[in-house]
């Protein structure tokens, strides 16, 4: 298959990227940033001159210094022939062990003999040992999947010049990756873990995250389950991993009498819990009756009680609990349970910190030219946009405040604005009735949004042991969640769907440090309404303010394209708007309006993020042939910015060859009206199924 091109940035001073990748090194906290490969080249008309050029890379195999010199060698050779116009003269790829904290690095000149070693967090030279190899192999086939784009451009926008290439091709180099996942399994908690979990665990980190997510991208279930299998014998926690696995495979029954067993040793083991729970909430969604989904429900919500006991610091817990009161429509307890979520400040990977280069040189391959894509760079950067779409703060959102607020919009889409501000107002203290009540009286004392979240409810356990949770930070929520609550620009009223209605705008939650101001006053509050209210958490309030926003600015995209529907005029907006409002519309659970403003945005340029957007749309209503040419797109950008390899494009491939077939699904790529050059490359996804004998590539 052919290799992506290979991007190039040249430095303004010899060596200057190895020696900041260095002086970074003490700053990494989780799996590093990707290897980064440095050439010394020489113009061959310019004997006395040398240029330093680098690009980035993933998924190339990191399991001994032998293939990384390889891969340096590949580059060298690219320049010989009448056309070349440099020389390369020496070569080194850098390769970060997240285990041992340690720059694992490959110096090759040519000509010359490789040195292999390894540089640590205080810029000391150490020698590279087996050991160290063998964790900076695993180290890169998980950055290799940490690191790969999810078909919507955003990661490969972040980087500029990174080759992606898939670090497991064949069951030769899955054997390898699995050896050395169970050799390093019980070491990955210090790898850290996503920025949901507060507290890493043999099961919840970066190693279990990515051995997951390649069980789940390639089908390849039952070496998971022999991979967990083993190492449940060693550690009965496994089991919730073990029992993940079996679900994906179909093998459900097996993976509930592994849970249950599992559960009678270790009966408050939260992640095993969170597993019982989120597997009953699916099936609570398939339910044949209402009877059948309504105890399957009451099942989940028992094991998403006992999980917050067990874990009363993760976020994860509470949002599972939360997330079985929607299904319940026990709007009051989902509302109260969101508010006791312990949030966390989002991390983001470790990305490559690098001096301003001198240029770039962004080739393009000839087997990915494609009109409509390459057509994408140029327009992208020239549209006017609609400030008030810039300013949306929800499309910034990552982590735990990302999962808050689609718990936040479900519940709005299921019974609408102003029911929800109704029961906001039923459960919390609002700013408005605290003052009313502090002029006639006095406010509780010792009370905070953490001890007091289900006071009043029917099962106050369910918060479990309240100085635990007490103790729960909010990590920096202000600075994630915004604090802005006054918002004095926000229209008041808006109308719905072309109807004349008020959008109430959200008056604030009483805030919790007025009432601790009061409390150090010795006031008290004798009202027995107020007492069985809850305090709302800060980054609460924000979101309902941030949801505000985004409804306010969809209900008036919706009107002002009614309005000249009736009048039969067209409604013109820039792509980089439509593509806006599409995210927008997604983000609210408004599939439909979505769909249609991310078909708007491709019929003025090609987007690789509206087209995935309209991707789940297809995957979801099994339309087939739209969503094989959707892929054929989106796996040929990928590769026009030199990555070959989305987990998520393979996984959309896989799935789409087991439902159709493989010999369907090649008919349906090769018929489809491209250059050949370009069907190839998804053909190359298509042969990785056939690799890994996925279901459904048997005929």
């Amino acid at each position: 298959m052919v290799a992506p091109a290979v991007p190039e940035v040249t430095e303004e001073v010899l060596h200057e990227a190895i020696e900041s990748r260095t002086e970074s090194l003490s700053s990494l906290r989780e799996l590093g940033p990707p290897d980064l490969v440095h050439l010394v080249k020489q113009p061959l008309r310019q004997h006395t001159k040398q240029i330093g050029v680098y690009h980035h890379v993933t998924g190339v195999d990191a399991s001994s210094s032998a293939s990384l010199a390889a891969y340096i060698n590949t580059l060298a050779y690219k320049e010989f022939g009448p056309s070349a116009t440099t020389k390369t003269l020496e070569g080194t790829y850098c390769c970060y062990n997240a285990f041992s904290r340690v720059d694992m690095r490959v110096h090759a000149p040519f000509p010359g003999s490789v040195e292999s070693y390894c540089i640590d967090e205080r810029g000391e030279k150490r020698k590279a040992t087996d050991e160290l190899w063998l964790e900076t192999y695993l180290c890169s086939v998980l950055r290799a999947y940490s690191y790969a784009d999810d078909g919507t451009g955003d990661t490969i926008r972040k980087i500029i010049g990174v080759r992606r290439f898939n670090p497991v091709t064949n069951t030769e180099t899955e054997h390898r990756f699995l050896s050395a996942a169970e050799q390093l399994f019980f070491r990955g908690w210090s790898l850290g873990s996503d920025s949901v979990v507060q507290v890493p665990n043999v099961v919840s980190n970066h190693l279990t995250t990515g051995l997951i997510k390649y069980f789940h991208t390639t089908g390849r279930h039952a070496s998971g389950i022999n991979l967990f299998e083993k190492l449940r014998t060693q550690n009965v926690e496994v089991a919730s991993l073990l029992a993940k696995v079996m679900f994906m495979g179909n093998e459900e029954v097996q993976g509930i009498r592994v849970l249950h067993d599992a559960i009678k040793e270790l009966p408050m083991d939260y992640v095993m819990l969170d597993t019982q729970a989120e597997f009953l909430l699916k099936k609570a969604e398939t339910a044949a009756t209402p009877e059948l989904k309504e105890e399957r429900l009451r099942l989940a919500l028992g094991c998403a009680d006992r999980s917050t006991i067990a874990a009363p610091s993760e976020f994860g817990t509470w949002a599972r609990l939360a997330q079985v009161y929607v299904a319940m429509e026990d709007w009051e307890n989902a509302l109260t349970t969101l508010n006791s979520c312990p949030m966390f400040t989002y991390q983001d990977k470790d990305a490559p910190v690098m001096p301003e280069p001198r240029e770039y040189h962004l080739p393009t391959l000839a087997e990915t030219r494609l009109d409509e894509i390459d057509s994408e760079p140029d327009s992208r950067y020239s549209e006017q946009i609609d400030p008030s779409l810039l300013g949306l703060r929800a499309a910034s959102y990552r982590g735990t405040f990302k999962q808050a607020y689609a718990i936040l919009t479900e519940m709005t889409a299921k019974i609408g604005w102003d029911q929800l501000l109704k029961i906001r107002s039923n459960v919390f203290v609002m700013e408005d009735e605290y003052r009313e009540k502090q002029e006639s009286s006095h406010y509780p004392a010792n009370r905070n949004p953490s001890t007091d979240v289900l006071r009043g409810s029917p099962d106050p356990g369910a918060n479990g042991d309240a100085p635990e949770v007490e103790e729960t930070e909010v990590v920096e929520k202000s600075d994630e969640a915004g604090q802005e609550t006054d918002g004095e620009s926000l229209a008041p009223t808006l109308v719905v769907n072309g109807k004349p209605e008020d959008i109430e705008r959200p008056s604030s939650a009483v805030d919790p440090d007025v009432v601790k101001k009061a409390e150090e006053n010795g006031s008290e509050d004798h009202s027995s309404r107020l007492n069985n209210k809850r305090l709302c958490e800060r980054w609460l309030d924000s979101l309902f303010m941030v949801l505000y926003e985004d409804l306010r600015v969809y209900t008036i995209w919706r009107t002002q394209m009614a309005q000249y529907r009736a009048q039969s005029m067209q409604y013109k907006k820039s792509s980089e708007e439509w593509e806006i409002l599409g995210s927008l519309a997604e983000r609210l659970q408004h599939t439909d309006e979505a769909v249609e403003a991310y078909r708007a945005c491709l019929g003025q340029r090609f987007s690789p993020k509206a087209l995935a957007g309209i991707l789940k749309v297809f995957m979801k209503t099994k339309v087939t042939r739209d969503a094989v040419a959707a892929v054929i797109r989106l796996v040929t950008w990928q590769y026009r910015w030199y990555s070959e390899f989305s987990p998520e494009l393979l996984h959309t491939i896989r799935i789409l060859i087991e439902d159709e077939g493989a010999v369907k699904i090649r008919s349906i790529i090769q018929a489809t009206n491209l250059p050949q050059n370009v069907l190839d490359l998804t053909h190359h996804y298509a042969a990785l199924c056939a690799t890994f004998r996925s279901s459904g590539t048997e005929g």
